[in-house]
């Protein structure tokens, strides 16, 4: 067992205890996972898209034989990808039928990749982003999420949508009216939501640092449930008083809640679609999807170095990173299948395992099938759904944080009086934390990946010497 691990790779956690954990990684990886079918809109379901996340994780620990303690959700990076499949159909069935065979796409382009390494081996791959490329990139993951979750601090779920149009004018003449878009706009209190959401990161830090065996476990299950409490609180009082800026939890939406229902499962649209798919759309899916696999891929490797630190494993040899990719494409595949949201591994869930120290494959499995499960319960699916956004705001503090501070830990393995490495850093850095993307049409190149581009293009250059860069 790794020596700052609780429970590692393959240890059982007792049944009940095992329920809690899985429930914490839910909660962990809830908030992203719904957010991607929120965005895309198009009728796309949360419920599905759980469940997806859930059939996706499962694909993946089957290929990694249940070696690799990691959660996949739904991925932020083919959100582009999905608005033009949608944007480019005939009709909303065709957009869920290029969702998912843009899934297949990008999937297969991890296969390819995975039958490359499975025979060229990764010795090529730690050669390519050594520390000082993975370092950074790491805690890049981290910073880049910061705004996301700063953001959802002074927010609440009680609000209203507003849509805006905004206008051109040229010499007094109108001369363009860019399309409505609709927002999101919180109507209770920020100051109330970030009391909440400031409970709960505090909650978080203390069950975690002073909590005894079980709370220290579980500080994320603890610290949401003071967080919702202290909303509670302050939305009953709202209630009570007729005043709007203190709700901050929309308990409304548990009146109109099924207590059973099957999720809207993407495959079942996306067969009515098949007929009204033609080469031009295929050829729009192909350009939408693709490049972006190749995007992944590489925080897939970043997302891995990561979490082999974390267990003092490294999963690119065992199980291998072949095994790794096909489980992540193929359990994208999956996931899109259910879902329509093609899968990918998650920051949250590593954050969560390197807090927790609760390393236990079997804890996220049980959590993708419990993901699985709750996706049927409107009561459940609902509760969840509920939580605030300032809440979440919390918990995501605490989790993006310790993601980029594991990558500055990788850091402090690096010669840093070395000038090469220090600018192989700053190529990296600078650029992320400054939000640098680059577009070709309707394909975008992710922050990450810029930032990881440039670094190891950095790294070659200063470094074509065989100098050692760690």
């Amino acid at each position: 067992m790794a020596k700052n691990l609780i429970y590692d790779i393959h240890d059982r956690p007792k049944f009940g205890k095992l329920l809690i954990f899985a429930f914490q990684q839910v909660l962990a990886i809830l908030a992203a996972t719904i957010l991607v079918p929120t965005i895309i809109g198009n009728g796309m379901s949360q419920s599905a898209a759980l469940f997806g996340a859930g059939v996706g994780t499962i694909v993946y620990q089957l290929f990694t034989k249940f070696r690799s303690p990691v959660f996949l959700g739904s991925s932020f990076a083919f959100i582009g990808s999905m608005l033009a499949a949608f944007g480019g159909a005939a009709s909303a069935s065709a957009g869920y039928t290029g969702i998912v065979l843009g899934a297949i796409l990008a999937g297969l382009v991890y296969v390819i990749i995975a039958i490359i390494v499975k025979y060229a081996g990764v010795a090529w791959i730690n050669k390519l982003m050594p520390t000082v490329v993975i370092g950074p990139t790491v805690a890049l993951i981290g910073l880049s999420l910061a705004v996301n979750a700063v953001n959802d601090l002074p927010v609440g779920k009680v609000g209203h949508f507003e849509t805006t149009v905004t206008s051109t004018f040229r010499d007094g003449k109108l001369i363009s009216v860019t399309d409505p878009a609709t927002a999101f706009v919180s109507d209770c209190s920020p100051y109330v939501a970030l009391i909440c959401g400031i409970v709960t990161l505090f909650a978080i830090f203390i069950f975690s640092v002073y909590g005894k065996k079980m709370a220290k476990l579980i500080p994320f299950v603890l610290g949401i449930g003071v967080g919702y409490a202290v909303a509670s609180i302050f939305t009953v009082i709202g209630i009570a008083t007729d005043n709007i800026a203190l709700q901050v939890i929309n308990f409304s939406a548990f009146k109109e809640m099924e207590i059973f229902a099957i999720p809207d499962f993407s495959f079942i649209e996306a067969i009515k679609g098949v007929k009204d798919i033609d080469g031009p759309f295929i050829a729009t899916i192909a350009v939408a999807y693709i490049p972006v696999a190749f995007v992944v891929f590489a925080e897939h490797i970043a997302d891995h170095k990561n979490l082999s630190t974390i267990i003092e494993k490294d999963l690119l040899e065992d199980p291998g990173l072949h095994r790794t990719l096909l489980g992540d494409g193929v359990g994208s595949i999956a996931g899109a299948f259910f879902g329509g949201c093609p899968n990918t591994t998650y920051g949250e869930s590593v954050g969560c395992v390197a807090i927790t120290k609760n390393a236990s494959v079997i804890t996220i499995t049980t959590s993708a099938i419990m993901c699985m499960l709750i996706s049927f319960f409107g009561p459940f699916v609902t509760f969840l759904a509920s939580i605030p956004n300032c809440v979440m705001g919390g918990v995501c503090v605490a989790l993006y944080g310790f993601i980029a501070v594991s990558g500055l830990k990788m850091i402090q393995k690096v010669e840093l009086s070395n000038d090469r490495n220090l600018f192989v850093i700053s190529a990296i850095l600078i650029p992320g934390i400054g939000g640098l993307t680059v577009s070709f049409g309707k394909v975008t190149i992710t922050t990450i990946a810029c930032a990881l581009i440039l670094g190891i293009v950095t790294n070659i250059i200063l470094n074509r010497k065989n100098s050692k860069s760690e």
